[in-house]
């Protein structure tokens, strides 16, 4: 399935975020976040779901400001000046909005980097000995992550990172494809078929990963399609999380190549084993020999090849392979 900038993948594609990034006066000093990329590039693909733990749980903005701190071996949500704990108030809301979130059919969340709420990574927890470590996790993030941990999640800082976004968006886009097929009553044949556009893709992350789901795969008509159908999900979006590298692209770029050996003379196949090495050296971006190898699956088509999402993961507006 390839998806193009269009009015319908706005509408369809819904992304979880933190308010503030949205520019939305919810913090704890009465400001916002705004994060241009998310309100002036991705908005055009995505639809929003804003949440604010915080506002939600009725503290309201401006407020006094959180943070994590380690309490008799267990981290707690607490006030700074204050000192009241607010850990059972943000466990129960996280129940109860995530539970209502499932209604949203997300593809995806961005969260706020470095919040007691809602930071995944390398958030700061304070401990009894007024050390600090950066190796806590905001209360919503956790529960959402352990609630659904096949979703995309992401925090808008690392989104800054090129190589982060690209994978970040790679990822949202198929799980958009996964909800979709998953959602039309799929057939072990189905199943088939959907692994077999995604392949280069995968093989692109992971070769591991790519063994594995061939191997899972093979046992469509012998294993209730439900239970396959989780199995195929978790270790598809896992593998995706495998960052790709050059090296990899390039295994990917020459497995494309071999489908045109027979039908170019020697002058092209040439130009484009100088493109791949060129790319692989860091010299050109990915989307050089892609756009050779289009070019020339243009003029021979090859229907596996075609359907292949590895050639349009994700809109090309977004021009996240001319890195």
């Amino acid at each position: 399935m390839t998806i193009s900038k269009q009015k319908e993948s706005n509408a369809e594609i819904r992304i979880g975020v933190s308010q503030c990034l949205l520019g939305e006066n919810v913090r704890y000093d009465g400001g916002h976040k705004r994060d241009t990329f998310i309100t002036s590039t991705l908005s055009n693909y995505f639809s929003w779901v804003p949440v604010c733990p915080e506002m939600e749980i009725g503290l309201g903005s401006p407020r006094e400001s959180m943070k994590l701190a380690k309490i008799n071996d267990t981290v707690h949500l607490v006030t700074n000046k204050t000192g009241q704990d607010l850990t059972d108030k943000m466990n129960d809301y996280s129940k109860v909005r995530i539970a209502e979130l499932q209604k949203e059919s997300l593809h995806g969340f961005i969260l706020k980097k470095d919040s007691p709420s809602c930071g995944i990574f390398r958030v700061r927890v304070h401990n009894d000995s007024e050390s600090t470590h950066r190796n806590g996790r905001g209360l919503f993030a956790e529960a959402l992550m352990n609630q659904y941990p096949d979703l995309p999640m992401e925090e808008e800082g690392r989104l800054q990172d090129w190589k982060l976004r690209e994978n970040f968006i790679e990822r949202v886009f198929s799980y958009y494809r996964w909800l979709n097929f998953a959602n039309s009553h799929p057939r072990a044949k189905d199943l088939v078929n959907f692994h077999t556009q995604q392949k280069l893709a995968i093989l692109a992350h992971s070769r591991t990963h790519y063994q594995k789901l061939g191997q899972l795969v093979a046992q469509a008509g012998k294993k209730q399609i439900a239970r396959l159908l989780s199995e195929y999900r978790s270790l598809y979006m896992n593998a995706l999380t495998v960052h790709t590298t050059p090296r990899k692209h390039a295994d990917v770029l020459y497995h494309l190549l071999g489908y045109l050996k027979k039908v170019l003379d020697t002058e092209d196949k040439a130009e484009l084993v100088e493109t791949i090495e060129k790319y692989r050296c860091g010299i050109i971006p990915l989307i050089v020999p892609l756009t050779l190898l289009n070019h020339h699956f243009r003029r021979h088509p090859i229907s596996w090849v075609q359907e292949q999402t590895y050639l349009n993961p994700y809109p090309a507006e977004l021009m996240l392979r001319n890195q």
